[in-house]
This record gives C-alpha cells, structure tokens and sequence, in this order.
C-alpha cells in the first residue's frame, strides 16, 4: 500500500487491509489534523479493502467530522463501490458522484 499526497488531497494505492491499516490510519489521520475543509481521498488505484481497511476509511471520515473536515472519497473502484451500496455506507460517506454508485446498484438515495 502507498499513500501519497497532503492535508487536502491524498490517493491510496495497492491494498488496504489487515496487514496495512495502522499505516495508512496514522498517514490519514495526520493529513485530517493538518488541514481544514474537505480532506479528498483518491481510490482509484486502490486494487483491495477488507473490513479493516473499511475500519480505517470509517474511522478517518469520524476523525474528520469530528474538528469540522468532511472526507470525500473520489474515483471509488466498481468492486469497493458495491461493497459501499451493500453495506449501505454510501449514505453517510460523501462520495464524489454517490448518486451514481447508488444508481448503478439499483439503490435509492
């Protein structure tokens, strides 16, 4: 896994899992606490999440809600956006075109 980026802007390549969520959930958090407004994650190399990963991803959008930033989640994998309609996540992250994830799933918003 590699994270790259800054406090406004960041995208996560490779898998996001077990072995990789302590690093990826301090490089997160760190850009959350370092910046102000919208904090946009860039998914679109992300190849794998498990619930750990998706752990990580919950846990950074409450960080960021939490001192006033808003997590958005950009270019969402197919795979990674069925899992979201599945669990219904897609309701409380924001992601960038959310009503089509919805959409393609056959989900109301």
């Amino acid at each position: 896994m590699r994270i790259t980026g800054d406090h406004t802007a960041l995208a996560i390549e490779g898998r996001l899992d077990v072995r990789t969520a302590a690093d990826a959930r301090v490089r997160l958090h760190q850009a959350v606490d370092g910046g102000l407004g919208d904090l946009v994650l860039d998914l679109a190399r992300l190849e794998f999440w498990d619930a750990t990963g998706l752990g990580v991803i919950m846990g950074t959008h409450r960080r960021a809600g939490r001192i006033g930033r808003r997590l958005v989640l950009r270019s969402v994998p197919a795979q990674l956006q069925r899992l979201l309609v599945a669990t219904k996540l897609h309701r409380i992250l924001a992601v960038d075109g959310a009503a089509g994830v919805a959409e393609a799933h056959g989900v109301a918003l």
